[in-house]
């Protein structure tokens, strides 16, 4: 499996440096596909973020946590996201009252903290942490995306089924290359499955 990922060649990540924008993310990725999840979080961006322009052409913020929660229901409902208000409005309320106090926090810490906040569970905070870190330990490497990719990449291997049992053979397997293996399979995995060939975690 190590050879097939090194065979993958050079990956660059670059972190997200916005908590705000890294735990609405997460929200809008929660339980549904990653191209969905793309679709939706660019759609709810163009409609009510901010437009800037970068060297590759226009691109659209996600909204600010005051913008979140101005917006009427239907605004939601019309973007196919009313499953995601409920979180979207908990979260950019939590973020207005602590976010300054989570940016000081250990990465571990965080994790937990941002529990705290309804409709935000292991998964969500995991994959927040990941994301303005870099650091692919805290995320929820049981994740059926990270098995999935794993059962592609492993020859000869059987991985357990179950979610606790993955992960703790995983991050025995791993050891300290625990945020290595998690961070570059999931990249072989949306290259794999990408025929652009283009990588984003």
């Amino acid at each position: 499996m190590a050879d097939l990922l090194r065979a993958a060649g050079t990956v660059r990540r670059w972190r997200n440096p916005n908590l705000w924008d890294a735990l609405a993310t997460s929200i809008v990725r929660q339980v549904i596909r990653a191209g969905q999840a793309r679709k939706l979080y660019r759609a709810f961006c163009e409609a009510h973020g901010e437009e800037v322009l970068t060297p590759h052409g226009l691109a659209w913020l996600f909204p600010i946590p005051e913008a979140v929660l101005e917006l009427p229901d239907d605004e939601f409902t019309g973007l196919g996201m009313a499953f995601k208000r409920l979180p979207l409005k908990a979260a950019a309320e939590a973020v207005l009252d602590f976010g300054a106090k989570w940016a000081e926090l250990d990465p571990a810490v965080l994790r937990d903290e941002v529990q705290s906040v309804p409709r935000i569970g292991p998964w969500t905070a995991g994959a927040t942490v990941a994301d303005i870190t870099n650091d692919y330990s805290l995320y929820p490497y049981a994740d059926l995306a990270v098995l999935t990719w794993a059962d592609h990449l492993s020859t000869g291997r059987t991985w357990p089924e179950t979610e606790p049992e993955f992960a703790r053979l995983w991050a025995r397997l791993a050891g300290k290359d625990l945020s290595a293996w998690t961070l570059l399979t999931l990249a072989w995995g949306v290259r794999h499955a990408n025929t652009s060939g283009a990588v984003a975690i």
